[in-house]
């Protein structure tokens, strides 16, 4: 059995003004730093691998503070689970959005990469580690969407919908060629 432990980066400025992050590098803030930290101690006492980030700043950051905590020897990281590319919305609040472009504004091809090849990717990637890393532990830190979708697509029986919070961890196993969800959204170390 695989074992994938998923976890959200910490938080940002931009997360506390509700801006639309994506694909920008935006570093974790005092807050999101502390939350790394939380999550690398809750962590500490167990067995992991292999650690797998994100390439943008803030999941590296979480994912370093952890990789430290548990003594693995290097960071690995992958640009194909970056976030959600938001176009032209990044950067902006709803507010500065419905003032730009209107209450519709959703509905315009604004650049935004479709939920759709964001959970193919994610999910892609999380089948391909399995596979890579058969029998082993495995922690992804990624971002919100990403893991969201990629559960959705990964488990779509157990996931209509996702939301998933700050530093969580999100627990999944592969075994004969079936996911299960071990734990989903924790967060008992904040």
């Amino acid at each position: 059995m695989t074992t994938i432990g998923l976890i959200r980066h910490g938080v940002t400025d931009w997360n506390v003004l509700g801006r639309a992050q994506g694909i920008s590098d935006i570093p974790l803030n005092e807050a999101g730093l502390i939350q790394a930290k939380a999550i690398a101690d809750r962590l500490s006492g167990e067995s992991w691998d292999i650690i797998i980030s994100s390439t943008l700043t803030r999941a590296k950051q979480t994912a370093e503070a952890v990789r430290s905590s548990l003594g693995i020897g290097n960071l690995i990281t992958e640009d194909r689970i970056r976030e959600i590319n938001c176009g032209q919305i990044e950067g902006t609040t709803e507010e500065e959005r419905v003032a730009k472009w209107g209450d519709n504004w959703s509905s315009l091809d604004l650049g935004i990469e479709a939920f759709e090849d964001v959970a193919k990717r994610g999910a892609a990637y999380i089948e391909e580690v399995a596979a890579t890393h058969r029998d082993k532990r495995v922690l992804i830190v990624s971002h919100g969407a990403l893991i969201g979708l990629s559960l959705q697509r990964l488990l779509p029986q157990r996931f209509e919908s996702t939301y998933i919070n700050n530093t969580s961890l999100t627990i999944i196993a592969h075994r004969n060629d079936e996911w299960a969800c071990m734990l989903f959204n924790c967060t008992k170390h904040l």
